[in-house]
C-alpha cells in the first residue's frame, strides 16, 4: 500500500560555478556570476525561472536553495527573500556530492525525512506546468515505493554526447499511483557511436531532477561516497546552531570535488527509477551553443543579443 508522506520539499541546486560559460555570461554581465544568476534567456536568470518552475510544486516555506559563499554578490536577495533557514550557503564548491548533502541535513534537521524533489538551477524547459507534472508522479512513485529516488528521464530529440542517458527497463514497476520504470544503468557522456544507439533505442537523457525521501537520498550517499557522509557528521549535528558555519567551513577546506552521477547514480541503478517525460522540450545550458539554440528555437532577443555575437546557426 502506498505510505502516506507530507507535502513534497524543493531543493534548487544553485552552487556551481558555470565554468563553460564563464566567457559568454561575462560578456552580458560585465562580471564573473555563474549562469544561474545570469539572464540568459529572455531577461529573467535562470535561478529565477526555476523558482517560478518550483512554486508550481511547493509553498515557499519548503524551498531550499543552496549557493557557494564566493558568489553571494550575486544570491544576496534570496536572504530576504526566502524563508529563514531555507539558503544553504556552501563555503566552497565542491562539486554536486556535497552540493547536494549539506541542504539534504538542513532539510532533515527542519523538516524530517520528508519527499524532496531535486531541481538543477541551469536548465531551459518549455512547459513548466507539464514538467512539474511529471515531478509530481514521481513523488507519488515515492509514496509507493518510500525506498526509491525516482529520477526524470527525458525522451531523447538527438544522439547527445555531452549528456547522461538512462537506459530503462521496459516494465514499470507493480504501481498504481505512477508509472515508473526500473533502470538498468547509466551512460555518463556516451561516445557519438554509443549516443546514436542509445537514441535508437528510446533510452532517456538524464535530467538530474529527482525526487525521494530524504532517508532514501542518504542512504544512497552513505553507499556511494561513505567517506563524505563521514566527513559531514560534525555537521549534522550543529545543522541548525551558532556553530555551523565554522564547522562547515573545515569540514569544506578538507573535501575533493565529488560528482553525485558519477559516485552515487551510476552505481545504485537497481535502487532507482525513471519517470518517462514526454512532449518537453529541456535543455541543459551547459555550453554556449545550447544557449544560442533555445534562443533561436523560442524567437527570444534577449537584450544583450545586441552586444554579443550570435554564433552561424547550422
Amino acid at each position: 500500500m502506498p505510505t502516506p508522506l507530507p507535502a513534497p520539499w524543493a531543493l534548487i541546486l544553485a552552487g556551481g560555478d558555470g565554468t563553460r560559460l564563464k566567457p559568454l555570461t561575462r560578456a552580458i554581465t560585465g562580471d564573473p556570476r555563474p549562469k544561474q544568476f545570469c539572464p540568459l534567456l529572455d531577461g529573467e536568470t535562470l535561478l529565477h525561472r526555476t523558482r517560478r518552475r518550483v512554486d508550481l510544486l511547493t509553498g515557499l516555506d519548503q524551498q531550499v536553495v543552496v549557493v557557494t559563499r564566493t558568489h553571494e554578490p550575486y544570491y544576496r536577495a534570496l536572504v530576504a527573500d526566502l524563508a529563514p533557514d531555507r539558503l544553504v550557503a556552501q563555503p566552497d564548491n565542491r562539486g554536486t556530492g556535497p552540493g547536494l548533502l549539506y541542504p539534504l541535513l538542513r532539510i532533515a534537521e527542519v523538516a524530517g525525512d520528508v519527499p524532496v524533489a531535486v531541481f538543477p538551477s541551469d536548465h531551459f524547459v518549455d512547459d513548466d506546468v507539464a514538467f512539474v507534472s511529471a515531478v509530481s508522479a514521481a513523488l507519488d512513485g515515492v509514496r509507493s515505493r518510500p525506498d526509491l529516488v525516482i529520477l526524470l528521464g527525458i525522451e531523447a530529440g538527438t544522439p547527445e554526447t555531452e549528456y547522461g542517458w538512462i537506459e530503462a527497463d521496459g516494465r514499470p514497476f507493480p504501481m498504481e499511483s505512477a508509472l515508473v520504470f526500473p533502470i538498468r544503468r547509466f551512460w555518463e557522456k556516451p561516445s557519438a557511436d554509443v549516443a546514436l544507439a542509445l537514441l535508437a533505442r528510446a533510452c532517456l537523457w538524464n535530467s538530474f531532477v529527482m525526487a525521494g525521501r530524504v532517508s532514501a537520498f542518504l542512504d544512497l550517499v552513505a553507499t556511494g561516497m561513505p567517506e563524505v557522509l563521514t566527513a559531514f557528521e560534525p555537521l549534522r549535528r550543529v545543522v541548525g546552531t551558532s556553530r555551523e558555519a565554522p564547522v562547515a567551513e573545515r569540514i569544506y577546506a578538507g573535501l575533493p570535488e565529488v560528482n553525485f552521477s558519477e559516485r552515487v547514480l551510476v552505481l545504485a541503478a537497481a535502487r532507482l527509477g525513471v519517470v518517462r517525460v514526454k512532449g518537453v522540450e529541456w535543455s541543459d545550458l551547459g555550453n554556449v551553443e545550447r544557449v544560442f539554440a533555445t534562443i533561436r528555437r523560442n524567437g527570444w532577443r534577449p537584450r544583450w543579443l545586441d552586444r554579443v555575437v550570435l554564433p552561424a546557426a547550422g
